[in-house]
């Protein structure tokens, strides 16, 4: 009788297989053929958006770089000088805002930069603008500004009833008090900024002596991008930033996207454009694009670096990355049609920035990294019928990857953790893009990206044992959306490997794998002591 009832069960257990297999041959042909092959070609446009994108900028800053066409070339630039007569009334009167939020572990290293700033101490006013909720904290804030008030500094601490719009909320704030109306130019760093001593000494000229410029940005310099794999995949991605899209926005159309930081305002530049608003999480990129299209000039200078921190968890990178890639889709939605209709302008500005500022660098960046190569790909793999050309698979990609790659050169070596990196943080980023185009959820979340500052490796040194480092419970959160894109991949590669011609195994191995570390917490949690 046993061997009756085990020949019924596989016999049904067959059954359910062949009723799987051709339900699967029915929806394929009709549904997911078609679906698949319109996904390919809309993924294969927005790659083809991206390549050209990414070859014209090559290009100009390879045109750039040859000719050496440094700002101070394009635009006057005079050191502000002494004056017998005016004494130091030559210098304009500058405001320094730092705004900062329970900053433990870096207040004292930006506050103590700022103070040490190379200006005429009655032509600078340092304001601290303080939405710390920690009394503790406020308190120690508090004193320090005492502290450089006691050595001469003109250093302003000022706070607020309550974190109304964040971070623009308080540089608002700060611009309403009277003494600010005696300033011309505010220079902006946050809490984890240390600007060297020479900073308005080589911005300021340029604000000075061009009445047209509204802005000028100087470069990030990452103190601790070599603290772990994480921070040097930051580093990477951001300086292709500095290094590439800043100088070509500044050298071609004398616009880029403000990065909150670093950066010296014209006042007159900031009031005209209607001052910070607080509609999005970047209200830096926001005030950017609105002083641009009343006229004013940016200039970007890349051989003037600030020392900052990038963040070394990956909880404070995911909440960073999803502010700067929401952001910036739900400031397209509001100013897409503002722009178009904006008068002061050229087209061709008006085209800069609605198709290749906003639309391919900020949406289609981010969406087509992760549908086509984390989806759509691996899908082929399953449904043959459908196939990616080697140009769009192979050549495309290659060629984008290798021209993001020219912005760190001593990186090279971890090019293809870098790809397998940015791909998972791909998932995150389409998230937020979508969720900042329809306007839905975590749209104006704001969580303050934690800075470690001085204390990061006395931390990891005295607190973390090989024990702790590596355990997974209430420290390492399990990120499900990433385990479950790694199953996906998984499954096509082994798919590919039993089944299929494509070869893509290999790279659906790695990705795989790159998606279950970051879904059950390595990134980021472990800190080499150097």
């Amino acid at each position: 009788m046993d061997w009756i009832s085990s020949d019924t069960s596989l016999s049904t257990r067959d059954s359910v297989t062949s009723q799987i297999g051709l339900l699967w041959q029915q929806v394929r042909v009709p549904l997911l053929v078609p679906f698949l092959r319109i996904m390919v070609v809309l993924c294969l446009a927005m790659s083809l958006m991206l390549f050209v994108e990414r070859v014209y900028m090559g290009i100009v800053i390879a045109f750039i770089k040859l000719l050496r066409r440094k700002p101070e070339k394009k635009y006057k630039w005079e050191p502000v000088k002494d004056d017998l007569e005016l004494a130091n009334y030559s210098y304009p009167i500058v405001l320094v805002q730092i705004p900062m939020y329970n900053e433990r572990e870096v207040y004292q290293l930006s506050i103590g930069a700022a103070c040490n700033l190379s200006w005429p101490a009655d032509r600078i006013l340092i304001q601290v603008l303080d939405d710390s909720t920690d009394p503790t904290i406020k308190a120690m804030v508090e004193q320090e500004c005492r502290r450089w008030t006691g050595k001469g500094v003109n250093i302003k601490y000022e706070i607020r009833d309550n974190r109304k719009g964040y971070k623009a909320g308080a540089l608002k704030e700060g611009m309403k008090h009277n003494y600010v109306k005696l300033c011309d130019y505010v220079a902006i760093f946050d809490a984890d900024f240390q600007p060297d001593s020479d900073f308005l000494m080589r911005t300021i000229p340029f604000l000075v002596h061009n009445p047209e410029v509204g802005l000028v940005q100087a470069r990030w310099k990452f103190v601790n991008s070599d603290e772990c794999l994480l921070t040097r995949m930051q580093e990477m991605s951001l300086d292709y930033h500095f290094t590439v899209e800043q100088e070509v926005g500044s050298a071609t159309h004398a616009f880029f996207g403000f990065n909150g930081t670093a950066g010296v305002w014209r006042i007159a530049a900031l009031n005209e454009a209607g001052g910070w608003k607080d509609r999005t999480t970047v209200e830096d990129m926001d005030l950017a694009v609105r002083a641009g299209l009343k006229g004013w000039k940016f200039v970007y200078i890349g051989d003037l670096k600030v020392k900052n921190e990038l963040p070394s968890t990956f909880k404070a990178y995911r909440y960073q990355q999803h502010r700067w890639s929401c952001g910036p889709a739900n400031l397209f939605r509001k100013m897409a049609l503002e722009i178009a209709a904006n008068k002061k302008v050229s087209m061709w500005k008006k085209c800069y920035l609605i198709y290749s500022f906003f639309f391919v660098r900020k949406i289609v960046a981010h969406i087509v990294t992760f549908v086509f190569y984390c989806v759509v790909m691996p899908a082929t793999v399953l449904i043959p019928e459908v196939q990616v050309p080697i140009w769009g698979a192979v050549y495309i990609p290659s060629t984008i990857t290798l021209l993001n790659a020219v912005g760190t050169p001593r990186s090279l070596h971890l090019l293809v953790f870098w790809i397998l990196f940015e791909n998972v943080m791909s998932l995150h980023r389409t998230r937020a893009t979508f969720i900042g185009l329809f306007e839905a959820g975590r749209v104006n979340e704001w969580v303050v990206t934690e800075k470690l500052g001085d204390a990061l490796k006395t931390k990891m040194s005295s607190k973390a044992s090989k024990k702790d480092r590596f355990r997974i419970g209430e420290r390492y959160k399990l990120h499900f959306m990433e385990i479950f894109v790694g199953l996906y991949l998984l499954f096509c590669g082994w798919y590919d490997y039993s089944f299929g011609k494509n070869r893509f195994y290999i790279y659906l191995f790695l990705q795989s794998m790159a998606f279950f570390v970051a879904g059950f917490g390595y990134i980021g949690v472990f800190v080499p002591n150097s």
